[in-house]
């Protein structure tokens, strides 16, 4: 599975230990993105914004790679930038968000249940979130898959086997306290304190996502079965 990591503070966390056989690119160390997404794909998130790419000079050849991906229908995960990267990648909106920062423990609500990353949820789960910008328009045939009350597009597919979701499944209690070291405008002590409170939630919640997603690619690998679309 090819990884995108866009910072060293926002690496795989708990998806280190539930996902097998990855292959981590780190960009922001010079590395270059790769122009295959392999049998599967999963971009993380950071502090950069989707646009953004004076300052973060990589973010073109990942849309790039994120667009190759879902064209070929190679199972596709986006976290939170990665989400937004997929999202503008295919001719979404993602602008800086009207409701201001989202941090801490936050509710993800379920619109369906037979999603095979999501299906598993049957009522509201906790879920870790940091960001400030917001898918506003998803692409054009994407399903929203659950929403949220500061910002409604939390998690949505485009076709059968590619993944957006504005939270941090793969976040841990360390990880989240890493981030809110420089945070001003919240408590963070109490945030992480939050966090901390539902770690096991977190887990039981987000495990299965990546467990199934992990499933996904190695069948993809087992089978070969990509398609490719003339554009």
């Amino acid at each position: 599975m090819t990884v995108v990591e866009h910072e060293a503070e926002a690496g795989l966390g708990f998806f280190g230990g539930w996902l097998d056989d990855v292959v981590v690119f780190r960009p922001y160390l010079g590395e270059a993105v790769p122009d295959d997404p392999g049998d599967g794909l999963l971009v993380l998130g950071g502090a950069a914004s989707a646009w953004q790419d004076d300052d973060y000079p990589w973010l073109p050849a990942t849309r790039a790679l994120l667009r190759t991906a879902v064209e070929r229908e190679v199972p596709t995960l986006g976290i939170c930038l990665g989400a937004q990267l997929m999202t503008l990648a295919c001719g979404g909106e993602v602008v800086r968000g009207v409701n201001g920062l989202e941090v801490g423990v936050g509710e993800v609500v379920p619109l369906v249940n037979d999603d095979p990353l999501l299906g598993h949820l049957t009522r509201p789960a906790p879920a870790i979130q940091y960001h400030q910008d917001a898918m506003t328009v998803l692409p054009d045939g994407a399903v929203l898959l659950a929403t949220g009350t500061q910002y409604p597009h939390q998690a949505f597919r485009i076709g059968r086997r590619a993944w957006g979701v504005q939270f941090h499944p793969e976040a841990t209690p360390a990880i989240f306290e890493q981030w809110t070291t420089e945070l001003t405008t919240h408590p963070a002590e109490e945030l992480n304190k939050q966090v901390s409170a539902v770690e096991a939630g977190l887990v039981a919640s987000w495990r299965p996502l990546a467990e199934a997603f992990g499933a996904i690619v190695a069948e993809n690998a087992r089978s070969g079965s990509i398609t490719v679309r003339n554009h």
